[in-house]
């Protein structure tokens, strides 16, 4: 048997369990919206920084839908890469994981991330 789960490995799980969950009444309330009270897919953006694993939230968003009004609804997650921009040369690079955010062209740091923290709906569908 295997041993029991641990508090570090139990913590990422709730974090995208509380994520899933106002994930689901986001898209309840945006069906409510658009007048509609069925959904059967909900696609949100996941930033490549934005400390989110996408399967723990696959996971977790299977969990907490049951028993609601999107019991049935697929989450789709569009993965968003983590871009910073060089005022020196004015290149856009990726970051990368662990993020680096010195430029590959010129060899300077870089302060201006583009895109990677997002965590938003982008879509629900009926």
């Amino acid at each position: 048997m295997g041993s029991a789960p641990t508090a570090a490995t139990r913590e990422p799980l709730v974090h995208e369990l509380s994520i899933a969950t106002a994930i689901l009444e986001q898209a309840e309330e945006i069906a409510r919206a658009d007048g509609t009270d069925r959904v059967t897919a909900v696609t949100v953006r996941v930033g490549e920084l934005a400390g989110v694993v996408p399967d723990a939230l696959h996971f977790a968003f299977e969990v907490a839908r049951d028993g609601t009004a999107l019991a049935g609804a697929a989450l789709v997650v569009e993965q968003v890469t983590a871009l910073a921009w060089c005022d020196g040369c004015a290149e856009e690079f990726a970051v990368g994981m662990p993020p680096f955010f010195w430029c590959p062209s010129c060899d300077r740091p870089s302060q201006c991330l583009r895109s990677g923290r997002e965590l938003e709906i982008s879509g629900v569908k009926g």
